[in-house]
C-alpha cells in the first residue's frame, strides 16, 4: 500500500484532514541461527527483514488512544487512565503493553489515532509482535516528545528494552530480548551479533555471494502464549540451577562451555532437562561458529551449521513438528541449498534457507508442491531483502 492509499484510509478510519499525521515503522526479523538462547544470556544471530509495521499516527487532545488495523476493520479504543482492563484483548495488547511500560519508564504520553499496516505475516515466527511494539514505542515516544517540546534522540536500545517488558508483564510472554533488538537495531545489508547477557552487539556485513536467504512459511499458526515457550524457559532454569553447583558463578546457560558441560553433563539426571541444555550450549557455540564462517565467507560452513541447529532443535530442544521438518526435509534435496532450519520459537512458523540464485525457481516449485502434498495446505515462500530497524518514515 503506497503512502497517499495509507493516509487515506487512515483518514477514512479517523476522519479529519491529513495535518499533524506521522509514518513510522520497524520490521520484523529472521533469525539466522542461535535459537531460543537469548532468554538463556546467549548468543544470537538475527536481521532485520524489509517486511515491517507501518504506523500512522495522530496526536488527539484526550487521554485515549485509538487503535485500528488495515486487515482487521475493527476499532479498539482504550483510556490511558485504565491500561490495565485491556490485557485481555485479542488485539492490541501488544500495543497498550508498551503504552504501560512507557508511562511506567517516565514517558509522557499522550492520547492519539493509531492505524496500522502490517506486512510481517502474523503467527509466522518472523516476529510481528516485536515489529508492532517497537513501532508503537516509536510512535507514542515521538508524538509525547512533540507535545512537550523535547527534541532528544530515542534511545532504540531502551525502546527494545521497553518492548520486551510488554512482552513479560502485560502479554505474559517470558521472551527474550533479541525480536525487540533486531526490529528497533536492524541495518540494511547486515546481521547482528548480540550478546543477549550484556546487549553489546555488531553489526556483520552479509554478502552472499550468488545466494539468497529464502523464507519458508509453513501457514500454521503458533502462538507462544500457549505455555511451550514458557516451559522451555523453565527447563532451562532447572537445568542451570542443577550445574550452578560445580559453576556457582554461571549467571546463565551461557556461562557453560561445551568442554564444561560435556565433562559435567552427568549431572543432568533428568533426561528432558538434559536435552534442552545441551540444545542452548551448543547452540551459542554455533552462533559463534556462524559469525566467523561469515566474516570469512564460508558460506558451506555456515549451512552446515544451519542444519545442526536445525536438527538440534528438532531432537533436544522439541519445538518444530511436522509441519517444519517437512520444510526442512524437502530443501534438503535441492541441489543449491546449503542450508535450511526453522526460525524463531517454532512449533509452526518459518524456516529460513540458504539457496543458490539459480535454484530459487525450483526450490520454491519442488519444496512447495511436496509440503502441499504431505501436510494438505500450501506453504508461502519470501525472499526479502535485509532492512534496517525502527524509525520515523515521515509527516505531513
Amino acid at each position: 500500500m503506497d503512502t497517499i492509499t495509507l493516509i487515506q484510509r487512515f483518514l477514512g478510519y479517523f476522519g479529519g484532514g491529513g495535518e499533524q499525521l506521522r509514518i513510522f515503522t520497524s520490521p520484523g526479523r529472521v533469525n539466522l541461527i542461535g535459537e531460543h538462547t537469548d532468554y538463556n544470556g546467549g548468543f544470537v544471530f538475527p536481521a532485520a527483514l524489509t517486511l515491517a509495521t507501518r504506523i500512522v499516527a495522530r496526536p488527539r487532545n484526550d487521554n485515549i488512544i485509538k487503535l485500528i488495523a488495515t486487515d482487521l476493520e475493527k476499532m479498539v479504543e482504550t483510556d490511558l487512565n485504565n491500561l490495565s482492563a485491556y490485557k485481555n484483548l485479542k488485539w492490541g495488547n501488544y500495543q497498550l503493553g508498551v503504552a504501560d511500560e512507557l508511562m511506567k519508564a517516565g514517558f509522557n504520553i499522550r492520547g492519539c489515532d493509531l492505524m496500522y499496516d502490517d506486512k510481517v505475516p502474523l503467527g509466522s515466527g518472523l516476529s510481528s509482535s516485536a515489529a508492532i511494539e517497537v513501532a508503537t514505542a516509536i510512535a507514542l515516544v515521538s508524538l509525547g516528545d512533540e507535545a512537550y517540546g523535547k527534541t532528544k534522540e530515542i534511545d532504540m536500545i531502551e525502546m527494545a528494552l521497553i518492548s520486551q517488558k510488554a512482552e513479560h508483564n502485560y502479554v505474559g510472554v517470558m521472551c527474550g530480548i533479541m525480536d525487540q533488538f533486531a526490529s528497533a537495531m536492524g541495518k540494511k545489508d547486515h546481521a547482528i551479533f548480540l550478546d543477549c547477557k550484556d546487549l553489546s552487539y555488531e553489526h556483520v556485513p552479509i554478502m552472499l555471494d550468488g545466494y539468497s536467504l529464502v523464507i519458508g512459511n509453513t501457514n500454521k499458526k503458533r502462538s507462544l502464549g500457549e505455555g511451550k515457550y514458557n516451559e522451555r524457559r523453565a527447563q532451562c532454569e532447572a537445568g542451570l540451577e542443577i550445574l550452578r553447583e560445580v559453576f556457582p558463578k554461571a549467571d546463565c546457560l551461557r556461562d557453560i562451555s561445551v568442554m564444561d558441560y560435556e565433562e559435567y553433563k552427568s549431572m543432568l539426571r533428568d533426561d528432558i532437562i538434559k536435552k534442552r541444555v545441551e540444545h542452548i550450549i551448543y547452540e551459542n557455540q554455533r552462533v559463534l561458529d556462524s559469525v566467523k564462517a561469515l566474516k570469512e565467507g564460508n558460506l558451506e560452513l555456515f549451512g552446515k551449521l544451519m542444519n545442526q541447529s536445525h536438527n538440534s532443535l528438532r531432537d533436544l530442544y522439541e519445538v518444530t513438528g511436522i509441519e517444519l521438518d517437512t520444510l526442512v526435509d524437502e530443501a534438503r534435496k535441492i541441489d543449491g541449498v546449503l542450508g535450511s532450519r526453522m526460525t524463531g520459537a517454532g512449533f509452526g512458523g518459518c524456516t529460513v534457507n540458504l539457496v543458490a540464485n539459480k535454484s530459487i525457481d525450483e526450490f520454491i516449485l519442488k519444496v512447495g508442491k511436496a509440503y502441499k502434498e504431505k501436510i494438505g495446505y500450501e506453504a508461502s515462500f519470501y525472499i526479502s531483502d535485509i532492512g534496517d530497524g525502527g524509525r520515523e518514515l515521515g509527516r505531513r
